[in-house]
């Protein structure tokens, strides 16, 4: 009998969840990769999101929460070590003495321009695999099935919440 001849898409018929949770690991391996570079292996896995983003844009913890729909409470604990790890300091914001201002340390922001740095990395091999039009595609698609997610959260909302 003769061996069946290996598919030019060996993933074929593997649903694209499973595709996107067994590669989920991959901007993450490089951020830590790039991170422990700098002398900054210890950020813990839930910082990397937070440092990264104020990092590269500025963004608050407040729309850092919002955008990827967790609670403060869920991220405390994560500011807290960054805080004892000395990627964070915070302030008790003078407009409002019952709100705390978050900013990067030094030692924050070279951990997030690590990150962006291993995420450049991965998006660079991604691309030089695919070209940059289907990189761009991959990314839209990424972000239609973000909004779908966002729909199904608003609708799966009890009313008056």
């Amino acid at each position: 009998m003769t061996p069946k001849a290996p598919s030019p898409d060996p993933y074929r018929d593997v649903p694209l969840s499973a595709l996107l949770y067994v590669t989920r690991g991959t901007y993450t391996a490089a951020v830590r990769r790039a991170q422990a570079k700098v002398g900054c292996g210890d950020v813990p896995a839930a910082g990397e999101v937070l440092l990264n983003a104020m990092e590269w844009s500025g963004a608050s913890l407040d729309s850092v929460i919002r955008f990827l729909g967790i609670t403060k409470q869920a991220v405390s604990q994560t500011v807290e070590t960054l805080e004892a790890r000395g990627y964070l300091e915070s302030a008790r914001d003078p407009s409002d003495r019952r709100r705390v201002r978050l900013s990067l340390t030094d030692r924050g922001h070279a951990a997030g321009r690590a990150g962006r740095a291993g995420i450049d990395q991965v998006d660079r091999e991604l691309t030089a695999r695919v070209g940059a039009r289907r990189f761009a595609h991959a990314r839209e698609t990424l972000v239609a099935l973000l909004e779908i997610k966002r729909q199904h959260a608003r609708l799966d909302r009890p009313e008056g919440a």
